[in-house]
């Protein structure tokens, strides 16, 4: 069992992470209180940053949204550098995020360090003149412009609904999956409401209402992960040649379940579904049985570059506002320029004066 899954059931020994969970929730509180008064440093790059972070631990869609703003900032001549940690990257700078948006964006330098000021200090050194930062949201010794919030539809703080229905477990790690209260969110510069398309209007609209209750003022977008293509090498498909195709899914996800509802929504005929954890490192034998009796081998582009099998086949799937993305537009074409783009601008001017 998932750990997430286990944290969704109520009653039991699990209950009792709830006085770990109210330490770290008063930890959150404090270290975010010293940083609003300043006590804490906070290092500034000679660019702007936009980060994309969340409340949560993992799960809401981050990368095909990194990937939403590395092609918004290119498209408006941006020189654009990508900053992460490297979660589970073992040390060596190639997690699963990092390898599947180098396939996207080959020419686009990603820098992978815990130290997050220092690795983007070298991405100014790089050239960049705007660097986005993934899961940065509770990493604030690092000054950024924007603060984009990731909130997920089908999982607004976490944990999915327990076994038999009734509210989800809405708590800090380590007894549920929140790194900060949602109050945290009167920081960010607008919230993404992703996979919205995967609950009840009624529920989406609750979540809004929510939200925006919670922080008041606050801009909320709606986004939904639409399938883009399933590849199969480097040929690309239609996703709708994916209806009443028989498939055998694995994936190593935050939100595994989001990934299925994606697969049944295109007409996929799934016989089984095979849940990892997280930044999940497949070993020989993870597989086995799958794709078995003709069925399609089927998994995400994440787990795809950890996956060396030439039988596996690909769901690519692209962020898509729904709503509200004139408010993004407008926040990234007030992004300031760096010094990079201030000479550049400065030499284009002069050409044409």
């Amino acid at each position: 069992m998932r750990p997430d899954d286990r944290l969704a059931r109520r009653g039991g020994a699990v209950e009792l992470l709830r006085v770990p969970a109210a330490l770290f929730g008063a930890a959150a509180r404090l270290r975010g209180a010293l940083y609003d008064r300043g006590w804490l440093p906070v290092h500034e790059l000679a660019v702007p940053v936009v980060c994309v972070g969340n409340l949560t631990a993992g799960g809401t869609g981050k990368t095909p949204m990194v990937a939403w703003l590395v092609g918004e900032l290119s498209r408006r001549g941006r020189i654009v550098g990508l900053l992460s940690r490297g979660y589970g990257s073992g040390g060596v700078g190639t997690n699963d995020e990092a390898l599947e948006l180098a396939r996207r964006f080959p020419d686009v330098p990603h820098v992978q360090d815990p130290d997050r000021p220092a690795g983007g200090q070298r991405l100014v050194e790089l050239g960049v003149d705007v660097v986005v930062m993934d899961d940065g949201f509770q990493h604030r010794r690092l000054a950024r412009e924007l603060d984009l919030v990731l909130v997920d539809a089908t999982r607004p703080w976490g944990l999915p609904r327990p076994p038999g229905g009734g509210a989800p477990v809405r708590a800090h790690l380590p007894r549920g999956l929140l790194r900060e209260a949602p109050t945290a969110l009167s920081r960010a510069a607008a919230v993404v409401i992703t996979r919205s398309d995967q609950v009840e209007p009624a529920e989406l609209a609750a979540l809004r209402e929510e939200l925006v209750t919670t922080a008041p003022g606050l801009a909320v977008v709606e986004a939904v992960h639409a399938p883009a293509a399933w590849r199969v090498g480097d040929e690309e498909r239609d996703p709708a040649g994916l209806s009443g195709v028989a498939v055998d899914l694995f994936s190593g996800i935050g939100n595994p379940d989001a990934f299925e509802r994606t697969v049944r929504a295109l007409g996929a005929n799934v016989c089984e579904h095979r849940r990892f954890p997280d930044h999940h490192a497949y070993a020989p034998g993870d597989l086995d049985g799958l794709g078995s009796a003709g069925r399609t081998l089927l998994t995400t582009a994440k787990d795809a570059v950890k996956c060396t099998s030439p039988e596996v086949t690909v769901l690519e799937v692209a962020v898509r506002m729904e709503r509200g993305g004139a408010v993004l537009e407008a926040l990234l074409d007030a992004l300031p320029d760096g010094p990079v783009a201030s000479a550049r601008r400065a030499l284009h001017e002069g050409l044409h004066g």
